[in-house]
């Protein structure tokens, strides 16, 4: 084995999936759900995982699995469910496994124990973990895609070159015809030459088959390197409900704890979210779920008597809201008792003015850490800093938390946290050349619209459908308002959204159909419209926008008679980063230019010889040409000399400003930088 390989990572892996069916499973006996299936499935967990804790000779944690399948055996074929003593037992070894697999050194570690510096959840209690690669191996495979990529890209002004290679076949093949047709050429000569034309005419035959194979395979390859760094991005989603387990846990314990008896909920489980956001939120929603219980579930003959069910109910949603993804924790417990609260605030915390702090105040006011209703503290609660845990934790991760309670009907608590990367079902759509996603759940429906069932309503435009007048936009206009007014000529689909209650409906050009996507946010510098939610990869290479619903229906613009731009001259891209690329698009297009994209030095070099543009706009740190040797190429054709040029990069030391303007940068913008606006007036000063 490799120096520094960690040689327990795939039995950790293994290990804590295994542990999360057989807590699960303990849960899932706890409540009833008893049986020779689950009882068979628990017992084959417990013995996978004994057999792999021997193999890396990990032998406690084999004793712990064969203990457990030792108490699985004694509870099949039982005609009663499983006492909580029973329970208690096969939860305190899942306990001593999750203790045992923590202890792991790592790659590089030392005889126990993980590295500094790794996450440790709330409470000692293990983080979500799941089956799936490292994060740092999904990284590197991305990089690896977006590489292969660069250099596919690059091969594409090669195949112009095979195709000239071509014609210069052809060429000499048309050549030798002539020479063999003309008159008075000796028979030997006319023999010699009709041989070479047949050897020239195989050759351009299987020149031209290996070339249509040879862009053929490239264009699959790149389709499937582009599709393998999607589903790389996918991979480092996990689905929420990886944490309900941990969080039922935490619910059940703290329960048994306090004297209650509680019932847990997880709902949006399907919704997937990056790996590294759901591992460091799960300690404030246990802490969430432990309060719930703690100051809102009342004990049993409470509840009888306020004719409530004797079990509580406690659930955590997860869901999307736009680009966040929204935790939410509620229950069907006593409400906070806000006079309480109110009592024991610190005296002179009033509002502004001297007036009393109001109820939605003072709810605010628990969220800041230092207040407890209870009156005693507890293993669970009673020194005030459970909510200051949730709020500190939601400030870290750039989110918010909300609270809002009822006396008798129970609390929620909301936290809304910005999503690194986010997974959703989506209606994709093309409109004005401008590939869209827009989130399933909000669609209501799709259909076509002939120009003859839209009318003006002199408020804007609509269209009539069964429930009355909807209102209708083109939707290349929310994303590019400036762009001039298409007559509609001919029916057109279209797809209606509906958030908060607001209906409306988008024409396009078509509707590609529904797929899943890993949408990640804009750049921070990214100029988008506001309905803009993120981008995700397009399997052809581009970025499909993500799509807000409820700003999609709540700024559709009204159609306005516009005459159009006066034409600006069109400006060459040139950039490795496809980000960079679409970034540079999106403010040049917004701005009125006619944009061609490059993605290499080579294939820029050979756009810019095609000849019609009035400015290059180009990288330095290029595979292959850099932007340099570009220029310094540009610079010494007649042809290109004169065209104005701008450096955007992330280089920005002095000898390298000098650098560009050697070899005929008029402009040079650093990208940490990076201003809008600036860039413009560079531009708009150099094409004038």
């Amino acid at each position: 084995m490799a120096a520094g390989e960690d040689r327990y990572r795939y039995f950790r892996i293994e290990a804590r999936e295994l542990v999360g069916e057989l807590g699960q499973g303990a849960l899932d006996l706890e409540k009833g759900r008893s049986g020779p299936d689950i009882i068979a499935r628990l017992l084959r967990a417990a013995h996978t995982l004994k057999g792999a804790a021997r193999v890396v000779k990990q032998l406690e944690i084999a004793e712990h699995a064969h203990q457990l399948e030792d108490r699985f055996a004694a509870l099949r074929g039982a005609s009663t469910p499983p006492s909580r003593d029973q329970i208690d037992e096969v939860l305190a070894l899942v306990d001593r496994i999750g203790a045992c697999l923590s202890a792991l050194p790592a790659a590089g570690d030392g005889p126990a124990g993980p590295p500094a510096g790794q996450p440790v959840a709330a409470d000692g209690q293990e983080p979500v973990h799941t089956a799936r690669p490292d994060a740092a191996d999904l990284e590197t495979v991305g990089a690896g895609v977006a590489r292969a990529l660069v250099q596919l890209s690059a091969l594409g002004p090669r195949l112009e070159e095979a195709a000239r290679i071509g014609r210069l076949i052809e060429l000499v093949e048309d050549q030798l015809a002539g020479f063999h047709a003309r008159a008075g050429v000796p028979p030997a000569e006319r023999l010699r030459a009709e041989k070479v034309r047949s050897l020239v005419g195989e050759l351009r035959v299987r020149f031209h088959s290996l070339r249509r194979e040879l862009a053929s395979g490239l264009d699959r390859i790149e389709q499937e390197a582009r599709q393998a760094g999607e589903a790389a991005a996918r991979l480092r989603l996990l689905p929420a409900s990886a944490m309900f387990t941990f969080l039922e846990r935490g619910a059940r314990d703290a329960a048994h704890a306090v004297g209650t008896q509680v019932r847990f909920d997880g709902r949006g489980g399907d919704i997937r979210v990056d790996g590294e956001t759901l591992s460091a939120i799960q300690g404030a929603l246990l802490q969430l779920v432990r309060n719930a219980v703690a100051h809102g579930i009342e004990p049993p003959a409470t509840r009888r008597a306020a004719g409530k069910p004797v079990e509580g109910r406690i659930e955590v949603t997860v869901a999307r809201r736009g680009p966040s993804v929204v935790f939410t924790c509620s229950d069907d417990g006593a409400g906070v008792d806000v006079e309480a609260v109110r009592r024991r605030l610190p005296d002179g915390l009033e509002a502004a003015g001297g007036k009393m702090l109001t109820d939605d105040q003072v709810l605010e006011r628990l969220l800041e850490g230092g207040l407890s209703t209870s009156r005693r503290v507890t293993d669970v609660s009673g020194r005030g800093i459970g909510l200051d845990v949730v709020r500190a934790a939601a400030a870290r991760l750039g989110g918010t938390v909300a609270i809002r309670s009822r006396r008798s009907i129970g609390t929620t608590i909301e936290l809304v946290l910005p999503a690194a990367i986010a997974s959703l079902p989506a209606l994709l759509v093309e409109a004005g050349g401008v590939s869209a996603a827009i989130p399933l759940d909000a669609v209501r429906q799709t259909l076509r619209v002939t120009p003859e069932t839209v009318i003006d309503t002199g408020h804007g435009l609509s269209i009539v459908l069964e429930d009355g007048n909807l209102p209708v936009a083109p939707l290349d206009r929310v994303i590019r308002p400036s762009d001039p007014v298409r007559p509609m000529e001919s029916a057109a689909p279209a797809f209606v959204v509906e958030a908060g209650g607001r209906p409306a409906a988008f024409l396009v050009d078509r509707v590609l159909g529904v797929g899943t996507l890993a949408m990640r946010p804009l750049p921070p510098l990214a100029p988008a419209a506001a309905a803009v939610l993120g981008v995700s990869p397009d399997p052809g290479g581009g970025l499909r926008l993500v799509l807000d619903p409820a700003r999609l229906a709540a700024e559709r613009p009204r159609p306005v008679d516009a005459a159009p731009p006066a034409p600006r001259p069109a400006i060459l891209v040139v950039d490795d980063s496809l980000t960079t690329r679409m970034l540079e698009q999106s403010i040049l297009e917004s701005a009125g230019y006619a944009v061609t994209l490059a993605s290499s030095g080579e294939e820029g070099l050979a756009r810019a010889r095609a000849g019609g543009y009035g400015l290059f706009l180009v990288d330095v740190e290029m595979p292959g040409m850099d932007g340099f040797a570009f220029l310094e190429q540009v610079r010494a054709d007649p042809m290109l000399r004169t065209t104005p040029a701008i450096l955007v990069t992330s280089r920005e030391s002095p000898a390298d400003r000098q650098r560009g303007r050697e070899v005929g940068a008029q402009g040079y913008m650093v990208k940490s930088e990076f201003d809008q606006a600036a860039l413009l007036d560079q531009i708009r000063a150099l094409v004038s």
